[in-house]
């Protein structure tokens, strides 16, 4: 419940037979609620933006995009605050990061929450390929990395405008999502890769409001990728994707990725080399992989040896506490005084995975900070409760006798909530 899940709430037990209850969140997801389309928040954006010229380039005070980002970010929290799959949610936001897309870029913000239903959670259990190309089509990430504005140079488009290529969704695809560097790709490989990706555009100020293929964008002839040769076309697109997919060097890089997210922040090397094998003999199953990762025997000693990123301890801080879904701006606002706010990752790479990253001196002090503001909301809880629902068996004889004797309730919930064993999972 801590490693792979948010940690527990008040009234939740651990399972008997725990890895039955992780495999079994790997079958059918929970229904969702509904959520707006990508396609209505590029409407609204639309609308917002019809609105702005209507006023003379002042922008709406209320626009219909903010307001959808705003109830898209508060969904996420209430979401996990009571997740009934918590093992499931967190390979969504794995994969959500490994697939970073960023509020950072303003139009973005209006499309995260519609990127993860659309392009990350029907794929978290199914084949890799086909979670890469949905993400490669979602309007969210061909305006992240600029891919909705790429135009292939000898195009009728390019030979009329004198615009050019956009190698960012290319390069990041290579080196972030499937090979990595060791994967031995070139400057040329990202060019070339950029031409088979142009036209990939959106139709952001009208119908279908979403993903199309513009032909007259798109670089005409062959081009080749790692020694293969690929045609034109759309179709072109989705096979070179297909192909780096299913590439042995993408194996090792999610596994490595995996194995570093949920076992150890330097990975065993036998565990990454048993998920690489399941994602190699499954061609990218990554339910497969997921099943792999939750058996494997460092994936459960020694304990506690991933430190929290701030989502991770502040979704575990909220949780402890038996925090509403109704309180889930208390989680926003803590991503944020954490330095890790909701879908704003400053790069490409997304939220670093180690402690190295989070462990410094200053953000320390800022947890202590948030968890003492926050354990000051509640008054009324017993701190040994408490202690028992967030720690259960793994508190130390020296938290448990702090918290004991501790001089308020505020105090000993802070002390719970900033225990170094807390701060792990």
């Amino acid at each position: 419940m801590i490693r792979f899940g948010f940690g527990p709430r008040p009234g939740e037990t651990p399972p008997a037979d725990p890895v039955a209850w992780l495999d079994a969140q790997l079958g059918p997801e929970a229904p969702l609620p509904p959520g707006p389309s990508s396609a209505d928040g590029l409407r609204a954006r639309a609308a917002d933006l019809a609105e702005r010229n209507r006023n003379g380039g002042i922008p709406p005070r209320q626009g219909q995009a903010i307001a959808i980002a705003r109830a898209e970010a508060r969904a996420w929290a209430e979401r996990r605050l009571v997740a009934e799959q918590p093992f499931r949610e967190r390979l969504v936001d794995f994969w959500m990061n490994h697939f970073t897309v960023s509020r950072r870029a303003g139009t973005v913000s209006v499309l995260a929450g519609a990127y993860e239903r659309e392009a990350i959670r029907p794929h978290v259990t199914g084949r890799f390929s086909d979670m890469l190309l949905a993400v490669a089509r979602h309007p969210a990430m061909l305006f992240y990395l600029n891919n909705a504005g790429s135009i292939g140079p000898d195009s009728p488009v390019g030979l009329r405008t004198r615009r050019g290529l956009n190698e960012n969704l290319a390069r990041e695809i290579l080196e972030l999502h499937t090979l990595s560097p060791a994967g031995g790709y070139t400057q040329q490989d990202v060019q070339d890769f950029a031409r088979i990706l142009t036209g990939w555009s959106v139709a952001q100020l009208r119908e279908p409001f979403g993903y199309i293929f513009r032909p007259n964008a798109h670089e005409p002839g062959p081009k080749h990728l790692l020694g293969r040769e690929f045609g034109a076309g759309e179709e072109a697109g989705e096979a070179a994707l297909r192909f780096l997919a299913t590439h042995p060097a993408t194996a090792r890089h999610l596994a490595t990725r995996l194995v570093r997210h949920f076992v150890a922040d330097q990975p065993p090397p036998e565990a990454v080399r048993a998920v690489e094998q399941t994602l190699l003999d499954t061609e990218g199953d990554l339910g497969a992989a997921a099943r792999t990762l939750i058996r494997l025997p460092q994936a459960w000693e020694p304990l506690l040896t991933k430190f929290r990123s701030p989502s991770d301890y502040v979704l575990a801080a909220c949780r402890a506490l038996g925090l509403p879904p109704e309180r889930a701006n208390l989680v926003l606002t803590g991503l944020a005084a954490l330095g890790q706010p909701l879908w704003s990752a400053p790069q490409p790479n997304g939220w670093p995975d180690t402690a190295a990253d989070w462990a410094t001196p200053e953000a320390l002090m800022r947890r202590l900070d948030w968890a003492y503001t926050l354990a000051g909301r509640f008054g009324q809880a017993e701190p040994r409760e408490v202690a028992e629902v967030a720690l259960g068996p793994l508190a130390r004889a020296e938290t448990v006798t702090a918290v004991s004797r501790a001089g308020s309730v505020r105090d000993a919930i802070t002390l719970v909530l900033a225990s170094p064993e807390f701060m792990y999972r």
